[in-house]
């Protein structure tokens, strides 16, 4: 009888340590999803990189609104490249009180690296000129996923933008980048 106790109590401490070791709490490894906003519309791919590392990158189309100036009120479409290394600061707070952390839900840090370049542009204006542009901006953000699925996401950066075009300078040096979005991960 002791024999047998002693033996259940040894497998179960193994099965307690095996089983912590395979909940460790960790980025997905690869997602891919669709995101629209007021502003756009993206497609992304997410990747590990470590545990609570991982490397977004995404092509879409950016949407700026057109007041006044020398054109008449609009919209504009201009495609756009960004890459994001993503740091998911909470994800073992989250998992720890129970809550979900698939497909990458969780508070993040990350440093945006947008590139909007003068290839085409949709617009319901004539003669729009597209100023190819470099952002760098650090942002802070909150993802999170509904049903098995749909995503929402938001961040807010401030950081540095600057032209490539050099027959045309930007208003200013300082980028603003605030997102509101809803999505779709495979």
């Amino acid at each position: 009888m002791k024999k047998s106790l002693l033996l259940l109590t040894i497998l179960f401490t193994f099965s307690s340590i095996f089983a912590q070791e395979n909940q460790t709490v960790s980025v997905e490894k690869s997602i891919f999803g669709v995101q629209t906003g007021l502003l756009g519309i993206w497609g992304n791919n997410e990747s590990r990189l470590t545990n609570q590392f991982s490397l977004r990158s995404e092509i879409g189309m950016d949407m700026g609104v057109l007041i006044g100036g020398n054109s008449d009120d609009g919209f504009v479409l201009i495609p756009v490249l960004r890459v994001e290394p993503r740091w998911y600061y909470n994800l073992e707070k989250r998992s720890s009180k129970g809550k979900s952390i698939s497909k990458n839900s969780g508070n993040f840090f990350t440093l945006s690296t947008t590139y909007n370049p003068d290839w085409f542009s949709l617009s319901n204006s004539d003669n729009i000129k597209v100023i190819s542009s470099i952002a760098i901006i650090p942002k802070w953000g909150i993802k999170r996923i509904y049903g098995e699925s749909f995503t929402f996401e938001t961040g807010l950066g401030v950081g540095y933008i600057k032209s490539l075009n050099p027959n045309y300078d930007l208003l200013s040096d300082v980028g603003v980048d605030l997102h509101l979005r809803i999505g779709y991960t495979f």
